[in-house]
């Protein structure tokens, strides 16, 4: 007569055959990468600093990024034609910019129609100074840049903005940076973002697209 502990020992035994045997699991996609909003870890920023300063960057920041201009090439972050004179600062927070109009005539800038592309390649509208999460979903109105006058501002991915809550919520404008200044900085270095921006010139829409390269990311 069969011990009830050898019995139960063959039980278990077949039933580990019968699931070796069993059809294999069907192939399975990745999962997508996670968007920035689920990125625990990334500090939460509210607007952006100014752009005076040479390295837009927090005195407490744990890393330093440097940055170049890939396209259109420039060692000094800018560009003219004819129309418009840009002077870039990329930073950690957003991508700093100011525009002169060489002319004589006004020309606007067309948020609606531009759009912003982030370091992880994904590609969307694009949020500025005035914009805020109650607002994100709205048309945002055009920005007029008069005959000789400068115009500066700074962008950022739209789906970066985070809600913030019933508290001051005309003024606050909590978003994710750029880049993070945590452990996962290191990993940035060679990433390339940018903005495609939408002019309207002579009633005539003109797109202007710049792209920036993470060149090294420093400790501090």
């Amino acid at each position: 007569m069969r011990s009830p502990t050898r019995f139960l020992a063959l039980l278990a035994a077949s039933a580990a055959m019968l699931a070796g045997c069993g059809p294999a699991p069907g192939p399975q996609s990745s999962p997508p990468p996670p968007t920035p909003a689920a990125t625990a870890s990334r500090a939460i920023v509210s607007g952006a600093p100014d752009t005076a300063g040479s390295v837009p960057t927090s005195k407490n920041a744990n890393y330093i990024y440097r940055f170049k201009q890939s396209s259109p090439g420039s060692a000094s972050f800018n560009f003219r034609d004819r129309d418009v004179s840009f002077y870039f600062r990329p930073g950690p927070s957003a991508l700093y910019f100011k525009v002169e109009n060489l002319q004589g005539r006004p020309v606007w800038i067309d948020w609606d129609h531009s759009t912003f592309t982030d370091p992880n390649g994904r590609s969307g509208k694009v949020a500025h100074g005035t914009t805020r999460w109650q607002n994100r979903l709205s048309p945002p109105a055009v920005t007029q840049v008069p005959g000789q006058q400068q115009y500066g501002d700074y962008v950022f991915p739209m789906d970066y903005l985070i809600d913030p809550g019933a508290a001051n919520s005309d003024e606050a404008q909590p978003h994710l940076p750029l880049l993070p200044d945590d452990n996962s900085a290191p990993s940035y270095s060679g990433r390339e973002f940018g903005v495609d921006l939408m002019f309207m010139i002579e009633d005539k829409p003109r797109t202007y697209s710049f792209r920036y390269q993470v060149v090294s990311v420093i400790p501090r």
